[in-house]
């Protein structure tokens, strides 16, 4: 009774609350400068007894929300913030005031324990807060560009923490590496593996994840899994970046993005550990982040490795059990979470009705469960997965494949194909490809991954769309048909706008970069182009050996493959209104 009468002001429920997440926020803040700057030990006490001050704000927080009962709260969050007070308060007790318990709990008294807490109780009090969309400040397109505008600026300064190297880095070589990293690229100007630290390492995998499904995909699932709702507003956009049916099933989607992407990366994860060698690490736990890096680093097609000639290293290059642990991954990735959810509704579909249920010679009425979109883009990457495999088997028989025999040839031939639709880790050497096989990776480059996926490019259905355009042009048809079913007009305008906006761009970077380095040959600099719009990571060896206005031409390639120049031109100009009329149609001479 005294405790809600303390409480029954709003205002002071309102500022205590604020309070604590302003608390948070600093020991976010402090929590990266105590990774990534070396202290005296007074400034390291200085900055735990703020730790201290940060956890028993946000215990109070916690609390404060039940006792006040202003909402139902739902057992999943009971259960989570039961557990996180539990494990909080035996980390504090270790750390702050009993030592002997250290003797018995010593895992616990690891220094980093403490910063996981800060790390939770910033996440715990983010989520709590009321963040409502308005359309007039910021329209889907804008806030999806600003949104990796933000991780990519504070990638940068992270990267550049003292910790994060072992010799420092500029600014413009960490604006490069944190854009390819939340770009899911690849390239990179410095060596991932010796250049930066464990600690820089993990700021890169992280930067990946979080380029890979976007910030707003983990703030907002995080913002609904503590508070069970959002605004219409709110739905609406997330609706949007989600592609999801029905505004009702936009927190579903994005529980199943998350699921999907975490489940796949550690069992992936677990599989790339077992196809290791251990002799080839100094330790367990260097194995096990190799595993996890590159695992994340492959699901989001990111192209990132530890090693300095990625899967092309000594003692690499030869596991072919690796390597199809790898490419699994990045098709994986490169298909998209729609194409996934739905191939899994339909395996679902077939295990229940044609092994679990089988009725024979009965006639039964078959749904229509793997859509049209699920079909072109199956249709369309097993289609170039399977050409380009054996193109690249005939043309580098005898030259790049030469090293490797039997099964190990057509495991490095199915690499080198699928490795340029936006993955980037190469297991041979890109500099000594015959020509035509470079000619061959330009295209599969340039079409990329699929849509709603972690992979750039134009897209697998935007090449089937145009395909299909032409055969209906060539058969006399007025409307493309497909599997029973008629592609919309606006998605074949969509198609050819991002197939010419593509060219426009990769051919203006190709101009500028000549203009910035006139000794690079044209070849080396148009393969680092295409690589960066479709966000591959493959190179000829020429990225660290750019300017610095050539780094930037690749940095905004990058960042524009990532979002597409579409959306980029859908975020600047003002929409149309709808206008109830037509002009009179007129042909136009094509050719």
């Amino acid at each position: 009774m005294k405790v809600n009468a303390l409480f029954s002001s709003p205002a002071l429920i309102r500022s205590i609350f604020r309070i604590s997440f302003i608390l948070s926020c600093f020991g976010l803040f402090f929590l990266i400068y105590d990774f990534g700057y070396a202290k005296t030990a007074f400034l390291q006490n200085l900055i735990n007894g703020f730790y201290f001050l940060v956890i028993a704000a946000g215990i109070i927080t916690t609390v404060l929300r039940y006792v006040l009962k202003r909402k139902d709260v739902r057992w999943n969050v009971i259960i989570f913030d039961l557990l996180s007070i539990l494990v909080t308060v035996n980390v504090v007790l270790i750390h702050f005031f009993s030592h002997n318990a250290a003797r018995h709990l010593s895992f616990l008294y690891d220094d980093n324990w403490i910063k996981y807490v800060i790390l939770l109780t910033f996440i715990r009090e983010f989520a709590e807060q009321k963040v409502s969309y308005k359309k007039t400040f910021l329209n889907p397109a804008q806030l999806f560009i600003v949104s990796f505008l933000g991780i990519i600026v504070i990638g940068t300064f992270m990267l550049m923490l003292p910790k994060a190297t072992y010799e420092g880095l500029s600014f413009t070589n960490a604006l490069f590496t944190s854009t390819s990293a939340v770009c899911v690229t690849g390239l990179a100007v410095v060596d991932t593996g010796t250049y930066f630290t464990p600690l820089g390492q993990v700021i890169l995998v992280i930067l990946i994840q979080m380029g890979g499904l976007g910030i707003l995909t983990f703030a907002s699932y995080f913002s609904y899994f503590f508070k069970g709702g959002a605004t219409y507003e709110n739905q609406l956009v997330l609706t949007d970046m989600t592609n999801s049916q029905k505004i009702g099933e936009v927190f579903e989607t994005l529980k199943k993005i998350i699921i999907i992407t975490f489940s796949i990366e550690i069992l992936g994860g677990i599989i790339i550990y077992f196809t290791l060698k251990p002799a080839l690490f100094q330790s367990f736990s260097d194995e096990v982040f190799f595993s996890v890096f590159h695992s994340i680093s492959a699901f989001c097609n990111a192209g990132f490795s530890t090693l300095s000639s990625s899967l092309y290293q000594e003692g690499f290059r030869f596991n072919y059990g690796l390597q199809l642990v790898i490419i699994a991954l990045f098709v994986l990735g490169g298909l998209g979470f729609p194409i996934i959810a739905n191939v899994i509704k339909y395996v679902k579909y077939l295990f229940i009705n044609r092994v679990l249920r089988p009725k024979k010679n009965e006639r039964r009425y078959i749904p229509w469960i793997l859509n049209i979109n699920s079909r072109i883009t199956l249709v369309t990457t097993i289609s170039l997965t399977v050409l380009g495999t054996i193109v690249f088997y005939i043309n580098e028989y005898n030259n790049t494949l030469a090293e490797h025999h039997g099964f190990g040839k057509f495991v490095t031939a199915l690499f080198g194909a699928t490795t340029p639709r936006t993955a980037g880790f190469n297991n041979i050497d890109i500099g000594a490809l015959n020509f035509s096989t470079i000619m061959l990776i330009f295209f599969l480059m340039w079409i990329g991954a699929s849509p709603a996926s972690t992979g750039g490019g134009i897209k697998t259905s935007t090449f089937a769309i145009a395909t299909l355009n032409f055969l209906s042009l060539a058969k006399g048809k007025d409307k493309i048909e497909v599997y029973r079913r008629e592609i919309a007009e606006i998605s074949v305008r969509r198609a050819f706008a991002t197939i010419s906006l593509s060219l426009l761009v990769i051919g203006m970077g190709i101009i500028l970069i000549s203009v910035f380095d006139e000794e690079k040959t044209l070849l080396s600099i148009a393969f680092e182009c295409f690589s960066a719009y479709s966000t591959v990571g493959l190179s000829v060896g020429i990225t660290a050996a750019l300017s610095i206005p050539a780094k930037a031409v690749i940095i905004t390639i990058m960042f524009i493959g990532r979002v597409s120049m579409l959306t980029i031109l859908i975020a600047v100009f003002k929409k149309a209104k709808h206008k109830n009329y037509r002009y009179p149609t007129e042909e136009i001479t094509i050719n």
